[in-house]
């Protein structure tokens, strides 16, 4: 009598689906790892100090009527979004700087999906850090009422939606560049200097003025730190961001999952 076997073919260096890890588990881990590391562990420390470090400006020498919730969570935003997309491109480019590539992808052979919770993570990373400034403006807005400021807690909700647009857009641009350049160093610099020269050169070439309208970050990002933007401000910043995170991102990604490990 002939039996047959049922058990499923197993494919060298295949795993099956329901061996692989979550997208969640992947994204917890990317999370851990953007504290691992000692760069990411200070940097973190450096937002959250930069913060503090604005209020506390803001309680010393700013009028006492300007010492509002607001004006708190507003001003924060700049500096910690300078910051965070540092914190987007160490996530994407430490795993080639410490050589851990291999080991990553050695264990999850899909990199799409690692790609993805690292995009993940610093997204959660993003939404943290407006978390966190709203948090230092609510200490800043207490020790105000407390000692003769405004003490004013009025905040609008757009400007809320906003921060979060702002903080999330940053910090994927940067991933982005990460993921494009593969290199720390050189994805740091690229992502403070090339942004600073084209807003210069439209500035100054003025057959770029108008280009530098709706590509410059600089000036389509500017509207967020304020309740009110039109539709054509949302425009504009929708075609910047298709230059400066949608095509790294893309392009970034191509390259990643093509790139050899060594």
């Amino acid at each position: 009598m002939t039996t047959t076997s049922t058990a499923p073919e197993v494919v060298p260096g295949h795993r099956s689906a329901e061996h692989l890890p979550s997208l969640a588990r992947l994204t917890a881990v990317e999370l851990r790892k953007l504290v691992d590391t000692r760069a990411g562990r200070w940097l973190l420390i450096t937002i959250g100090l930069v913060s503090a470090v604005i209020v506390a400006l803001l309680l010393v020498y700013a009028e006492a009527p300007e010492q509002t919730f607001a004006v708190f969570f507003t001003t924060a935003l700049l500096p910690v979004g300078v910051l965070l997309p540092v914190l987007g491109i160490l996530s994407i480019t430490s795993e080639w700087s410490q050589r851990t590539a291999l080991t990553t992808f050695a264990l999850v052979p899909r990199r799409e999906r690692v790609i993805t919770a690292k995009l993940v993570a610093v997204v959660l990373a993003a939404l943290g850090a407006v978390l966190s400034s709203l948090a230092f403006a609510a200490a800043g807005t207490a020790i105000a009422g407390a000692t003769g400021g405004a003490g004013t807690w009025r905040i609008e909700g757009a400007l809320v939606a906003h921060a979060v647009v702002f903080q999330v857009a940053s910090v994927l641009m940067g991933a982005g560049f990460g993921l494009l350049l593969l290199n720390t160093p050189l994805a740091i610099v690229s992502y403070l200097v090339l942004p600073i020269i084209w807003s210069i050169v439209g500035e100054l070439v003025r057959p770029l003025n108008r280009a530098a309208e709706w590509l410059d970050t600089g000036r389509t990002m500017e509207p967020l730190f304020t309740a009110e933007v039109t539709a054509g401000q949302w425009q504009r910043l929708a075609v910047s961001l298709v230059l400066w995170l949608v095509v790294p991102v893309v392009a970034g990604t191509v390259r990643t999952m093509r790139r050899e490990v060594a």
